[in-house]
């Protein structure tokens, strides 16, 4: 596994992705090592990760440091060549691995780090990194891309621009990768049509580990909404904060922490009904997760698969998400929620749930039986090996 963030030197739902495909292989027996970058993190970070993960025997990590400290990764995003980490990486590469898997490389290596090695090589795109220099296609910092402006954009973001973008090193080194792996349809159908030109082969969509039945103890004594996730502009936090500030049927309660939090606390001052709960363990998660009336997903950004559905699936919670991205795909599929256009769609879908606890519970168990049959583990690695299988039973056939 290859990725530039890694638990706990990680931000959002790739770090953890990558650990818990990791520890799943490992637990089935499987030897895997994992290469993430620690400069990358503290360039992006003030400080170090307060808490701390637990890897399986059989995982390896490899937390990769250089002595020029922030300027490896900056330059590794200038040329996207992993200039002060190539040979190290090749020399963990040498031990000769069945797979390769590349997750978000954008300052551990760099295109150029899909040239690395030998072996099947698989590539998850689990954000827009390939199309769009900010990772995210949220243009200006202000709403979706569907125009490209990637230089002026770039100055937005207060990145320098990544120089390698106008050659072809994309498109020679992309050629060495066997599967790119889509998470939902709209994320392989968005890169197609913002110019990959790759053929997206297969789809595994995402998955979440099944966890251990937790008591919820006694009963919220007030209804709430819940929100999950990085506080960021992009997640649109800021467009449920008004609306509660009016909408006294129920509490918004917050779990996340984020560059953005500041304002957000700000635009939510003074209101008795919005709660700031910062970062919280799985365990206390999951306690909020059943008893909430419903995850909201505001997000204003096209996500690719938001894992925090299938958290909320998990604990039989319905879910109320945006109509962008891959969500409104995941809630079709599953019958487990909603999706909304607007305030008056979003409001009138919370008071629907309020008033009938039924409908909200029938709700929670269609979510719930969707994730059983296909967001666990299992059905997740039976279509992975099968890919992998797949690739080497081609490879092994002989060429004309």
């Amino acid at each position: 596994m290859i990725t530039t963030f890694y638990p706990p030197y990680n931000f959002g739902g790739d770090g953890i992705f990558v650990q818990q495909l990791s520890n799943e292989l490992a637990q089935r027996g499987h030897l895997v090592e994992v290469i993430h970058c620690i400069d990358s993190y503290r360039l992006l970070s003030s400080r170090e990760p307060a808490r701390t993960y637990k890897d399986h025997p059989n995982v390896t990590v490899h937390s990769l440091k250089s002595r020029f400290g922030f300027l490896s990764p900056l330059t590794t995003q200038q040329t996207g060549i992993p200039f002060f980490k190539s040979s190290r990486i090749r020399e963990i590469l040498k031990k000769g691995f069945d797979v390769i898997h590349y997750h978000n490389i954008s300052l551990v290596g760099g295109p150029k780090i899909l040239e690395y090695g030998q072996g099947i090589k698989l590539y998850t795109l689990h954000e827009d990194w390939l199309v769009c220099p900010t990772h995210t296609l949220f243009r200006f910092n202000r709403n979706v891309c569907r125009r490209p402006l990637c230089l002026l954009c770039s100055l937005t973001y207060k990145r320098p621009p990544q120089w390698w973008r106008y050659s072809g090193l994309l498109k020679e080194t992309i050629k060495h990768v066997d599967v790119f792996i889509a998470l939902s349809h709209f994320s392989k159908d968005i890169h197609q049509q913002m110019g990959l030109n790759i053929p997206i082969v297969h789809i595994i969509p995402g998955f979440v580990p099944e966890a251990e039945v937790v008591s919820t103890g006694q009963a919220s004594e007030e209804p709430y909404f819940l929100f999950v996730g990085r506080l960021e502009k992009l997640k649109g936090l800021q467009t449920l904060i008004p609306i509660f500030r009016r909408y006294r049927n129920a509490h918004l309660l917050i779990a996340g922490t984020g560059s953005y939090e500041p304002k957000l606390r700000q635009l939510a001052n003074g209101s008795t009904n919005i709660r700031f709960l910062g970062y919280l363990s799985e365990r206390q998660l999951q306690v909020l997760y059943r008893q909430a009336v419903a995850v909201i997903v505001p997000s204003i950004c096209f996500e690719m698969f938001p894992l925090v559905i299938l958290e909320a699936f998990r604990q039989q919670t319905p879910v109320i998400a945006h109509n962008l991205g891959a969500m409104p795909e995941i809630i079709e599929e599953s019958g487990g929620g909603f999706v909304y256009h607007t305030e008056e769609d979003l409001t009138k879908r919370m008071d629907q749930l309020l008033s009938n606890p039924l409908y909200r519970d029938e709700l929670g168990q269609r979510g719930y039986r969707s994730y059983q049959q296909k967001w666990t583990t299992e059905p997740f690695l039976k279509r992975y090996l099968a890919l992998i299988q797949n690739i080497q039973t081609i490879r092994s056939q002989p060429r004309d």
